[in-house]
């Protein structure tokens, strides 16, 4: 048996590279973040210790730079796996998830330095719109194979969103239009591509098992929305409050389909933590505003399950990362 171990671990050893690193773990820093997010408004809410936000926004903002130079080192050596990684019609969506990132994390620092955090926001919605346009660009060529329409699509859409979610509070004269340009296109985009996903989903094969733990980002337009909306507006309305509502029903609909034996842990998993962050963070804002039992106690819930979900994809990643899995070819 030991002779065994010896020889299967270099094996390992030598799969795993740095060109193997997938654009996808970037939705890691998004989840992380969003827990952060999540704590600091039950902080607010409930008086509890913003010890918890903190300390998951320093993790957040660690595995963002780990992850920055290695994407960087791979780029810089692979550069043509970037690329085609970049074509590719599912996973470069995925290069979304580095603007969201930067816009969440512009949050997660102001209350350490607000002329950081703008900086930073000011990069994110710089990026983001380039991004944008040059995936929306790419499917209006046509002919796109009905099988690449995923939930991955959804990502360059909801990354203008995010531009409202941290720019709300932004004291720039300039930002307030950007927050309604971000807020126009985010919605639009998301209208379209909702009516699409569904579509695909309810006519052809199953997604693969690999990408069914995405299904969870059909929350994300509108939980984000609702974000968005409310930091916009600086209120809390009836169009609000549909907003989160249907989220909270794509949740309930879709969380059967995702929490299920026969799914293995792979980093596609990280999908479902920004999605779970964005209605946990709803959930605790509407409940602020409505001050009902019921809503309350629904958002203590979904921060709790938001909590373990983040815990278990953290500690699984280490785990592939430490035994060559994840970044095994």
């Amino acid at each position: 048996m030991s002779s065994f171990i010896k020889l299967d671990t270099p094996t390992l050893q030598k799969k795993a590279s740095i060109k193997n690193l997938p654009v996808n773990l970037f939705a890691s820093v998004m989840g992380i973040a969003g827990l952060s997010l999540a704590w600091r408004q039950a902080s607010q809410e409930f008086g509890v210790s913003p010890l918890i936000s903190e300390v998951t926004g320093v993790i957040a903002i660690t595995v963002f730079l780990l992850l920055s130079v290695s994407y960087l080192s791979k780029a810089i050596k692979y550069s043509e796996i970037v690329i085609a990684e970049y074509k590719n019609p599912i996973s470069g969506n995925f290069f979304g998830t580095i603007a969201i990132s930067i816009l969440l994390l512009s949050l997660v620092v102001a209350p350490a330095s607000q002329t950081l955090s703008e900086i930073m926001w000011a990069l994110g919605t710089l990026a983001t719109p380039i991004l944008c346009f040059a995936i929306v660009s790419r499917l209006l060529k046509g002919k796109v194979d009905t099988a690449h329409v995923v939930p991955a699509w959804f990502i360059p859409g909801v990354a203008t969103l995010d531009i409202a979610v941290a720019g709300g509070a932004m004291p720039m004269q300039w930002a307030h239009e950007v927050n309604l340009f971000a807020l126009a296109v985010g919605t639009m985009i998301a209208l379209m591509y909702f009516t699409m996903i569904m579509s695909r989903i309810i006519h052809q094969e199953p997604l693969p098992a690999a990408m069914v733990p995405s299904l969870m980002i059909l929350i994300a337009p509108f939980e984000v929305g609702f974000l968005a909306y409310t930091n916009f507006t600086h209120s809390v309305d009836t169009f609000a409050g549909l907003l989160f509502y249907f989220g909270l029903f794509i949740f309930l609909v879709m969380a059967p389909k995702v929490f299920r034996k026969g799914i293995p842990f792979a980093s596609s998993w990280w999908a479902i933590s920004f999605p779970m962050a964005a209605l946990a963070s709803a959930a605790l804002k509407y409940s602020m505003f409505v001050q009902a039992l019921p809503l309350t106690v629904i958002a203590i819930i979904l921060l709790a399950a938001l909590s373990i979900a983040i815990a278990v994809l953290f500690f699984k990643t280490l785990q592939f990362l430490f035994n060559g899995k994840l970044l095994a070819g």
